[in-house]
């Protein structure tokens, strides 16, 4: 599989939020691997155009990030501001 528990721990740590290292729950966390994802799902359906299951995959992992964006734009948005910069994630 393409993620795996090493490369998780690393997006982890790197995008851990405020709390700690192993904050897999953090809004920034779930931003970040849902980032990573869409990213390789996007390259696979540059090379498989016709892959519908992947395409509603995609675009549900989109909405997921979409709407935890959101949520963190409300909660806190210094933490929104500082996850898009982060990510390079544009609206």
């Amino acid at each position: 599989m393409y993620l795996y528990k090493e490369l998780k721990e690393e997006i982890f740590s790197k995008h851990g939020g405020q709390k700690t290292a192993t904050d897999t729950g953090s809004p920034e966390s779930q931003v970040a691997l849902w980032t990573y994802r869409i990213s390789h799902l996007t390259e696979h359906l540059k090379k498989n155009k016709k892959d519908a299951s992947t395409q509603l995959g995609l675009q549900r992992l989109v909405g997921k990030r979409r709407k935890m964006l959101d949520y963190l734009k409300r909660k806190d948005i210094e933490r929104y501001r500082a996850i898009i910069i982060e990510l390079g994630i544009r609206k």
